[in-house]
């Protein structure tokens, strides 16, 4: 049921322009306009110097995995809620866990092809990982992902009206965007702001996919104390969708 609740889904995604361009086109427009325009410096990491375009790959990919997981995946919520359609279906013997199930996994689908694209279009610039951190790169796509899942469910939650999603999503993840170092480079920013962005999982997401990328990492690349973060704000997120989520159109 969650495979055919899945492909249902994942054409009504691909059918969905906006959504599109969102998700896949728009971190591929951030990631050329930014590894063409800054390439090629140099960044100091942890008092280690890389490439900007190294730098800013794993930044632009936690990017995509927001729009897709998180913005996305709230408004589609709210839509599909506000249209009488989740009220129908649950109407019918389909399971809720099937239709949570199933808009999980279009996430999680979306965002490795959008790791895997800036993958091939940061490789082109010069921005490569070792084999040997590939699994720590899947790890971290899929436990941001599912985090980000449960707190776009949350944001539905409290969302009365598609018009509102979009605004909030923005409000929310553009400054974070600045002061987490997706941006702007982590050595440019002042100690005060990293400590702000210390609490929000998007500063911990971008932490650790660029652990995978940065040249003087060693070891399988898994950072564990980032991804304890922002799991930890998914199990947040999930709390508040159980609680606050509802099948029925709010009508605000």
């Amino acid at each position: 049921m969650i495979g055919h609740q899945f492909r249902y889904d994942a054409y009504t995604y691909v059918r969905n322009r906006q959504s599109l361009f969102f998700t896949l086109f728009l971190p591929v427009m951030f990631l050329v306009i930014f590894a063409s325009v800054f390439g090629h410096g140099k960044v100091t990491i942890g008092g280690v110097a890389i490439s900007v375009a190294v730098y800013y790959v794993p930044g632009i990919i936690a990017l995509g995995l927001i729009n897709a997981s998180f913005g996305n995946l709230a408004a589609a919520v709210v839509a599909t809620r506000e249209a009488g359609i989740y009220k129908r279906r649950r109407a019918t013997p389909v399971r809720a866990a099937t239709l949570i199930g199933a808009r999980a996994l279009v996430a999680v689908v979306v965002s490795l092809a959008i790791a895997v694209l800036l993958l091939a279009i940061g490789y082109a610039y010069g921005a490569s990982i070792p084999a040997r951190t590939v699994p720590a790169l899947v790890l971290d796509v899929i436990v941001s992902t599912l985090a980000l899942c449960c707190l776009g469910f949350a944001l539905a939650s409290i969302a009365k009206n598609q018009d509102a999603v979009m605004p909030v999503v923005l409000g929310i993840t553009l400054p974070l965007y600045f002061i987490s170092g997706v941006f702007v480079p982590s050595s440019e920013i002042p100690g005060w702001l990293l400590s702000v962005a210390a609490i929000f999982p998007v500063r911990h997401i971008a932490a650790a996919l660029l652990v995978v990328y940065n040249p003087s990492t060693t070891g399988w690349a898994f950072d564990w104390p980032d991804l304890a973060v922002v799991a930890g704000w998914g199990v947040l997120g999930l709390i508040v969708a159980v609680r606050r989520f509802s099948w029925l159109p709010k009508g605000g």
